[in-house]
């Protein structure tokens, strides 16, 4: 209120609570009426309004503890597989990409998801042609979350390639690892590029 008396912009939707009843019907109201908005929400933020309070509960290095998000779940969406890509990391790790059908989702447009390594595309179950459901894990990455409708008619799995696509060299993966790796060390360009990007990066 004092912030706002000095004509600095104040969200008007605070409100004084209490009790955990006053707490859930804040939340769920706002759950409820999120995209009624002129901009994206993913939660409510409760505060300890004494000062007095806030001081004997303190802080961590990240956060104080007199604050807590409310997180709503994530907003989800239905759309098509079309494709998988595969991009080629600095230590030459081979990461699928799925490619979608522009959805709009969580307040932006997501066309491309990333995939991780083959084993979680199989532990999602999904293949090219699939409709998909998707979602912004923490409405931040975009994420498949599972194939949106049963399989009527078969489409086969998505198999890594023998060779990089980036260099041609030969594909290996260790045994007990997840990921697939190319084997042109710096002599595949994705890894240069990749090596030159990590080396000049702010926290190199």
């Amino acid at each position: 209120e004092y912030i706002g008396s000095l004509g600095l912009p104040v969200n008007p939707r605070i409100e004084v609570l209490s009790g955990l009843e006053e707490i859930h019907r804040y939340c769920e109201g706002w759950q409820e009426n999120r995209h009624d908005l002129d901009y994206e929400i993913d939660g409510v933020v409760y505060k300890v309004n004494s000062v007095e309070l806030q001081e004997k509960l303190g802080y961590s290095s990240r956060e104080p503890h007199w604050a807590v998000a409310h997180k709503y779940p994530a907003q989800e969406a239905i759309t098509q597989l079309v494709g998988i890509d595969i991009q080629v990391g600095r230590t030459g790790k081979l990461t699928p990409v799925a490619r979608l059908t522009p959805v709009f989702v969580g307040g932006t447009t997501v066309a491309n998801v990333t995939l991780h390594n083959l084993f979680d595309l199989r532990n999602r179950n999904v293949r090219v042609g699939d409709f998909v459901v998707v979602r912004r894990a923490g409405d931040v990455i975009p994420e498949i979350v599972r194939g949106a409708f049963v399989r009527l008619i078969y489409r086969p799995n998505f198999r890594m390639p023998d060779k990089c696509p980036v260099c041609g060299s030969a594909v290996a993966r260790v045994r007990g690892e997840t990921n697939h790796r190319c084997s042109g060390g710096l002599l595949c360009s994705a890894q240069r590029k990749n090596a030159v990007l990590h080396f000049a990066h702010r926290r190199a």
